[in-house]
């Protein structure tokens, strides 16, 4: 959006940055103990430099990272922390240290105790033989290791029984200890929503073998309660909800993130529960026969699980991946398959009526497909691909094999759009191998067809309808890029957009489907095995609510361009990166999800974008990677072992047409203690389930009420936490625990985020569209989309923005807390949600910063709006673009993604709208008609202290 164009961000500005505080003078100590300098870089001329920027334009005030980059106030307890008691769970905060990367394994030798975050470190599971247990903690536990045989036992090379797991009563050691924190005098710090989750403690030899991948990581599966209650009614008492995030994939290429693969087609699994042998299963019979973890049946075991059938040898059934991995991937034998594994098909659906063409998305299209043909999945040398044009007729386009001589693409025009006719499929879908030249050709060609189109018509839904016959007898993606509402023909749309609705209580309406063809359209095509991704760039109204339906059942994503145009180069750019990234994933096809648990807890209820096949069952036409999936979890019988399982299995054929089962094994404790639920809650999970809850509100019952919910959940949890574990008394404070005190603050920037706040400013195309990733982002970008990232640049310590000597990483500033109190108006600031980043220039900022960073001297010639920073050569030119760069990175997160987000470049006295834009993602300010944090806080404790 330039400029211009973001009137729909109006918002009434939070108290401007610097307008009401003097500070503290300018401390130089900040830089002296700065952490050491990557070689080639002088700290002392970095410090010089920060000196420069700050105190030649004002020499009161104070810079956000001279707080936030770790030194202590004299005198001053440790951030966070309870009186007497070190900061968050136990440990000292130490804030210099780079968080692991999100969801990695601690880095200790295995059997370390790892201080996990800060909260008390379990001791660890398997200790080596003879080790003298330390005295407390789960210590007592370790006795029964001294007999635990793991090597060849009496019978032929196969270990004797495991030894049984305790009862529960019998367990010696606790869970995770439960830090109370007032939030009002201890507030909360963003850096601890990099902590990863509250650890997994665990009975010792829960698991088969020590291997330190037993249990699941959080990347993959977690939960929203790290310890289980044994009873739905100490469920109900909490408050808490309990419910899986489920990512299966951590990266869009395999490559990037390896999972091990058990190749020898030997899958054992539960003759009852169908489930699959994972670490916690336990052997008996002398390991002939095993008891599943989940319904507690015997069954045997094959006897191909100790023989390599390939070198005719018996192999260590030890050393299988499935007895060492939570996360492994089978490969399925032929009785998975109700038919041969489909091959890859993408059928392109192009918008070619004036719109896509005046606005150059049919060339950028055309263009970027061409240049990604060597990245589109074809191992197995069947990937298809198909064309088809579209405006108030439907053009399909045959391309010829390279092998013939006079292979001339040829095009044939539909105009019946209520049956229309379809043309032979096999000469409409072709192999990439065999006709890549006249697929090049073509894509070449195709945008001079249509470049005097004066057509405004758009029949997509008669296209979609054309392009399901034509690939439901082989399953595949239809890709629709679009910029105009689909205005002929099936699923006819009219432009409803009503500003006088806008921040009302029939808002509602407009985030509601306007046709049923859409949703009962998506449902036969997910029967189909044929699944739907939208590209919308419309620069008016496109009706995202009815679109989006399309990929919400079949397993696809909204992506969402407005006021785009190919004659912006930050368009162009953005929009062809993530599109080649797009092509490039190696998505899964016809899938089915399930997730199985131990007797007494069942999946009741599931979120995320598929249809649901039957009760527990979720069907995906393509299984994608960047998306996350959110199933709550019922406990319909009181548990009785101490540690319970749930397994996640999806069943896909991959890119290269081979059938494989994908499991993942997440073990958790029980307890019968409340302290122990509230101290094992993921506060991250925990917003999450209510995120995706939020949206189905939204879409169901409108904004009011899915923002009532938010308020009442984090409402009740505080009550229910001062009642049950605070002793009913507060005293002026309000008690939480310190695992969860980012809640409070999630919660308001859900509640003001664009896809939900109360606004009459924000359009209706642009809420869908933000409830559609809310509903779908992995953990870690919906908790930056939520409680977007601030980064102070003019004064980021002298280590930021340059590689970690011993990762390799470049070194991000400290985050600052989303408020504008942190703002210095000589400050240059980096607000990033993972969508879109905006470069804060303050000000009275000093001419040499604006030299070094944009080349420019006077403030008043910096170009404002979307923008690309200028390679410079100087230091801190190149610090700033690379700490732009790594924020973006979304591979260090743990994720995939194909987003790359647009810098927006934003003068404090600039252009108005693009300021109160970039405002409206400071959370903690008071904004239009939400509460500033304080005031949220206020609220709160009048609401719990009642």
């Amino acid at each position: 959006m330039s400029g211009a164009s973001n009137d729909g961000y109006g918002q009434y500005p939070p108290q401007l940055p610097g307008d009401h505080q003097q500070q503290p003078p300018y401390p130089d100590q900040a830089y002296d103990n700065a952490a050491p300098v990557a070689p080639g870089h002088a700290a002392d001329h970095g410090r010089k430099k920060k000196r420069q920027y700050a105190a030649s334009a004002f020499d009161v005030g104070v810079g956000g990272n001279v707080v936030a980059g770790g030194q202590p106030v004299p005198g001053a307890a440790p951030y966070g922390a309870p009186a007497a008691v070190p900061a968050y769970g136990g440990y000292p905060a130490q804030p210099e240290v780079q968080p692991a990367a999100y969801g990695a394994q601690p880095a200790q030798p295995y059997g370390q105790p790892a201080a996990v975050g800060g909260y008390q470190a379990p001791d660890p599971y398997y200790p080596s033989a003879g080790a003298v247990p330390a005295p407390g903690g789960v210590a007592g536990l370790t006795a029964g290791f001294q007999g635990m045989n793991l090597g060849a036992g009496a019978s032929g090379g196969i270990p004797q029984q495991q030894p049984q797991q305790l009862p529960p009563q019998a367990r010696a050691g606790p869970l995770n200890q439960l830090y109370p924190t007032d939030l009002l005098n201890q507030p909360f710090n963003v850096s601890e929503l990099d902590l990863p989750p509250p650890p997994i403690i665990l009975p010792p030899n829960a698991s088969v073998t020590p291997s330190p991948d037993a249990n699941c990581l959080p990347k993959y599966v977690r939960s929203t309660l790290n310890a289980v209650p044994t009873t739905h009614s100490l469920l109900k008492k909490s408050k808490l909800p309990f419910s899986l995030v489920i990512q299966p994939y951590a990266a869009l290429h395999d490559l990037d993130d390896p999972v091990p693969v058990v190749q020898d087609q030997v899958i054992s699994r539960c003759r009852r529960c169908r489930s699959y042998i994972n670490p916690f299963v336990t052997f008996l019979d002398h390991g002939h026969r095993w008891r599943c973890n989940m319904c507690n049946l015997t069954n045997d075991v094959p006897q191909a699980f100790d023989w390599d059938a390939a070198a005719q040898k018996s192999v260590d059934r030890w050393q299988r991946h499935e007895l060492n991995h939570a996360v492994v991937e089978f490969v399925a034998p032929q009785e998975y398959m109700v038919r041969p594994p489909q091959p890859l098909v993408y059928l392109f659906l192009f918008d070619v009526s004036y719109a896509s063409v005046s606005s150059g998305l049919l060339a950028t299209a055309a263009r970027t497909i061409e240049a990604s043909l060597d990245r589109i999945p074809n191992a197995d040398r069947r990937t298809r691909l198909g064309f088809m044009a579209v405006d108030s007729s439907l053009h399909y386009f045959s391309v010829p094999k390279d092998t013939d001589e006079n292979g001339e693409t040829s095009m044939l025009v539909v105009s019946d759009l209520d049956e229309p006719f379809l043309p032979v499929p096999g000469e409409l879908l072709v192999p990439l191998t065999e006709s890549r030249r006249s697929i090049e050709n073509f894509l070449t060609k195709l945008p001079k067809m249509f470049e005097h189109n004066q057509d405004n018509g758009s029949c997509m839904g008669s296209a979609l309808r054309a392009g399901d016959k034509l690939i439901s007898p082989l399953g595949g993606k239809l890709v629709v890029l679009s910029a105009s509402l689909p205005n002929v023909g099936h699923g006819k749309l009219t432009m409803r957009e009503d500003k006088k609705l806008l921040g009302t209580s029939k808002e509602g309406s407009l985030l509601q489907t306007a046709a049923t063809f859409y949703k009962s359209f998506a449902v036969e095509c997910s029967k189909n095995q044929v699944s739907i991704d939208m590209f919308l760039f419309s620069s008016q109204y496109q009706d995202v609510a009815s679109l989006s339906n399309l990929p919400r059942y079949t397993g696809g994503q909204t992506w969402f361009y407005p006021g785009w145009n190919a004659g912006r180069a930050e368009d162009a750019i953005k929009f062809a990166s993530e599109f080649r990234d797009y092509l490039s994933s190696e998505i899964g096809l016809e899938a089915v999800l399930r997730v199985r648990a131990t007797t007494g807890l069942r999946m009741s209820t599931f979120y995320g974008n598929f249809f649901t096949r039957s009760s527990d069952l979720c069907a995906f036409p393509a299984f994608p990677r960047d998306q996350c999936y959110v199933v709550e979890v019922a406990i319909d019988e009181n548990l009785t072992k101490d540690v319970v399982c749930m397994q996640t299995a999806v069943l896909h054929t991959t890119c290269n047409g081979e059938r494989r089962i994908r499991v993942m094994t997440l073990a958790l404790p029980t307890t019968t203690n409340l302290a122990d639920v509230y101290a094992s809650a993921d506060q991250a999970a925990i917003t999450t389930y209510y995120t995706h809850k939020a949206v189905e509100r939204a879409l169901g019952s409108g904004l009011d009420s899915a923002r009532d919910l938010l308020q009442k959940t984090i409402t009740d949890l505080l009550q229910t936490f001062k009642k049950e574990l605070a002793g009913g008394s507060m005293g002026g404070g309000l008690q939480f625990p310190s695992n969860l005190r980012g809640l409070p603050a999630l919660f308001l920037g859900l509640m003001k985020h664009v896809g939900l706040r109360k606004s009459a400013q924000i359009p209706s195309d642009l809420r869908s569209a933000a409830l559609c990733l809310l509903s779908t982002l992995p953990v870690p970008l919906l908790m930056q989309y939520i409680y977007p990232r601030l980064y102070s640049l003019h004064d980021m310590p002298d280590n930021a923005g340059i590689p970690d000597p011993e990762t390799s990483q470049i070194v991000l500033p400290p985050p600052l807390n989303l408020s504008s109190e942190k703002f210095v108006p000589y400050g240059l600031y980096l607000i990033d949600d993972g969508q879109t980043q905006f470069l804060w220039v303050g000000r009275e900022a000093v001419p040499q910063l604006l030299v070094d960073v944009f080349d420019v001297a006077d403030r008043t010639q910096l170009q404002v709006g979307k923008a690309t920073l200028k390679e410079l050569d100087n230091d801190f030119n190149e610090r700033v673009r690379a700490v732009i760069q790594k924020s973006r990175d979304h591979k260090s997160k743990g994720v995939g993604s194909i987003i790359v987000p647009h810098l927006y470049i934003v003068r404090e006295d600039g252009e108005p709208s693009l300021k109160l834009w970039a405002q409206t993602l400071l959370v903690e300010d008071r904004a239009d008609q939400g509460l500033s944090y304080v005031q949220w806080m206020g609220s709160l404790r009048e609401k719990v202290v009642q």
